[in-house]
C-alpha cells in the first residue's frame, strides 16, 4: 500500500512569513494545507494554489472535525499556526497536536502565559522577582493601584500580544487619557477587561 502524503496543518495564515512557512514545508516534502476561517485575508494562499479550508478557527471542535477527515487522506506530521491580535492560537494548535498526538506546546502552559495576571502569579510563586503590578477593572482602581506603585507605570490590558494597548504613563493625566482608551469604545478588546 502506498504511504500517504505527509502534510503539515497551519492554523490560519500571517500576511508577512506566511508564504515563508508554506514554502519551507514544500522544501521539506511536506504538503502545506491552511484551515482558516477567512482565507481571503492571506493573498498568497491562492496564488500559491496551497490547499485551504474555511473553518471557524475560534471552535477547537471543527478544527479536530476537520483535521481528522484530513488525516482519512493525508499522513499529518505536524501542526502549527500564526498568532493575530491575540496568542490563544497557540494554545488551540497546543490542543490540537495533544488531540491527534503529535507534538506541540503544551496548551494549559500557553493559556497561563497568554494572561499576564496568571503569567505574574506563576512568577511571583515560583520566586522569580517581578515589577510591582495590580489588576484593576475600572478607572478609579487604575488610579488607586498607580498611587499605591508610583509613577510612572506602564498600563496595559491583561490578555493580548504585540505590546497593543500598552502605554508608558508618567502623569496623571497620562494614566486618565489610557484608561479612558483601554476601558471606552476605542480599544478592541479580546476578552473583557479584568
Amino acid at each position: 500500500m502506498p504511504r500517504a502524503t505527509r502534510a503539515l496543518i497551519l492554523v490560519e495564515g500571517h500576511r508577512g512569513i506566511g508564504l515563508r512557512y508554506v514554502q519551507a514545508a514544500q522544501s521539506l516534502g511536506y504538503h502545506p494545507i491552511t484551515l482558516s476561517a477567512d482565507p481571503a485575508r492571506y493573498d498568497y494562499l491562492a496564488a500559491e494554489s496551497v490547499e485551504t479550508i474555511r473553518v471557524d478557527t475560534d471552535n477547537l471542535d471543527a478544527l479536530i472535525h476537520e483535521c481528522s477527515r484530513l488525516r482519512a487522506t493525508y499522513d499529518i506530521a505536524g501542526i502549527t499556526g500564526f498568532a493575530g491580535d491575540d496568542e490563544s492560537i497557540y494554545a488551540t494548535v497546543g490542543k490540537l497536536c495533544l488531540h491527534f498526538d503529535l507534538p506541540g506546546p503544551n496548551p494549559a502552559s500557553i493559556e497561563q502565559c497568554c494572561d499576564k495576571f496568571t503569567q505574574r502569579q506563576l512568577l511571583a510563586e515560583a520566586g522569580i522577582p517581578i515589577p510591582a503590578y495590580r489588576l484593576a477593572a475600572n478607572a478609579a482602581e487604575v488610579e488607586i493601584s498607580a498611587a499605591e506603585i508610583g509613577l510612572p507605570v506602564i498600563l496595559k490590558p491583561v490578555i493580548g500580544s504585540g505590546s497593543i494597548g500598552v502605554r508608558l504613563c508618567s502623569t496623571v493625566d497620562e494614566l486618565a487619557e489610557h484608561t479612558r482608551y483601554l476601558l471606552g469604545e476605542k480599544y478592541p478588546w479580546l476578552s473583557s477587561p479584568k
